[in-house]
């Protein structure tokens, strides 16, 4: 092919397509949009947010391996979050911003991560126990646990917790006010004691602090040559009573939530267990919220810190204290509970009472229980096992059913909507 051939061929293929754009004028436009639309890349930015009670510091790394950079301080409030996602989502000419925002779980709760779910926001609440640090760091400051955030969030180095539902959240706030006032109750209690230590009061016919005739006693003692002690006295006595009344509320109001409540089927099936009756079966339910969490019985045991501390290497293995390394509230419970498996199996009036209409499924459960702990109990105290240990293992393995009729009753719930 000389020069002429191909001087007549570039010149039929430019009048060609000139023609062709005049019969279809808008077929420019579609190819550029269809390029413009294919040459469109998708970036990924990842947010680390420090939050405190009234500031908010914010530091974001966007994909690949580079720096992570420190954007500032803002408000704590839905306004400025929401405007700072804003400026953050702005595309650029060429890409589509996509935001994944993580903080620590701390005391100011999931409101933040609400708001972010609302405006259509990925977020992750991580784990503060369970953030790699380095050794030799020894500055902190809000920046550079942002920047820190970001960083380890690309890298998928943190561990996100549960966020409970806002009614679950509801019920546990209401079980740990009765705690709290449990706790306040214990303390005024003991002022009322050392109070009369110090002045060497004691009734004379040896009644026990908390039984009736204790009370009776504390009803006689008088301070009439003094009005500051006589003060005092009748101060300690009515916090202990209005915290007393306090409790009852909590109560009433627990026992209403323990039928009317989302996980009312969950609380209901756990008083099928020994030593678990309506506060205690909210207790467990509210603080585990959804068995789906734990993907096997250990698991919940290791979230209750009821197993058991271990350093093995090579051919030697060491098994300490339990680790403690968990929900508190489901441990104390848990231990109460399992006191009551030092006595023979049996169903009275009571847990007959609690178990009737129950799935057979469940009720099966809490009977195995009964036998395999009471066995258990004695087994270890015949060893010669301090009765806190004792109990300590029970609550182990009692949290293995409970982990186990939370799951049935997840499993019945499924067939049924099927």
């Amino acid at each position: 092919m000389n020069e002429t051939d191909i001087l007549f061929a570039y010149l039929g293929g430019y009048i060609w397509e000139k023609w062709r754009l005049q019969k279809h004028p808008f077929t420019k436009y579609r190819a550029q949009s269809k390029r413009s639309r294919f040459s469109m890349s998708m970036a990924i930015k990842y947010v680390g947010l420090d939050v405190s009670k009234s500031k908010i510091a914010v530091a974001f790394a966007d994909e690949g391996r580079g720096e992570a950079r420190y954007f500032g301080v803002i408000e704590h409030s839905k306004e400025a979050v929401l405007k700072l996602l804003q400026r953050l989502r702005r595309p650029g000419e060429k890409e589509e911003v996509t935001l994944r925002v993580c903080y620590e779980a701390g005391p100011t709760g999931y409101v933040l991560y609400r708001w972010l779910l609302t405006a259509g926001i990925a977020c992750s609440v991580v784990a503060p126990s369970l953030i790699p640090k380095r050794a030799g760091d020894r500055v902190k400051t809000d920046k550079r646990d942002a920047i820190r955030l970001a960083q380890l969030y690309r890298a998928g180095e943190l561990t996100p917790v549960y966020v409970p539902t806002p009614a679950d959240e509801s019920l546990r706030d209401l079980v740990r006010a009765r705690e709290d006032a449990v706790e306040d109750l214990n303390r005024f209690k003991q002022r009322l004691g050392k109070f009369l230590l110090r002045h060497q009061l004691q009734d004379a016919k040896g009644a026990k602090p908390g039984t009736f005739a204790y009370e009776e006693w504390l009803d006689t003692l008088r301070f009439p040559e003094d009005s500051c002690k006589q003060m005092t006295f009748q101060e300690y006595r009515q916090s202990i009573w209005e915290t007393k009344e306090r409790i009852k509320r909590y109560e009433k109001q627990i026992e209403e939530q323990a039928a009317l409540s989302e996980q009312a089927p969950v609380v209901q099936a756990l008083q099928a267990l020994r030593g678990v009756a309506a506060v205690t079966a909210v207790t467990l339910s509210s603080e585990m919220m959804s068995s789906d969490r734990f993907h096997s019985a250990s698991s919940f045991m290791s979230y209750c810190g009821l197993v058991s501390s271990e350093y093995s290497s090579g051919g030697s293995r060491w098994q300490g204290r339990i680790t403690k390394a968990g929900n508190a509230h489901l441990r104390r419970v848990l231990v109460e509970a399992a006191k009551s498996y030092r006595h023979a199996p049996a169903i009275r009036r009571r847990m007959r009472d609690r178990i009737e209409g129950l799935p057979p499924e469940v009720q099966s459960i809490a009977w195995s229980a009964q036998h395999r702990l009471h066995k258990k109990y004695w087994s270890l105290a015949r060893r010669g096992k301090h009765k806190g240990c004792i109990a300590v293992a029970i609550a182990r393995e009692l949290a293995g059913f409970v982990w186990a009729i939370a799951k049935e009753i997840e499993k019945l719930r499924l067939q049924a909507a099927v």
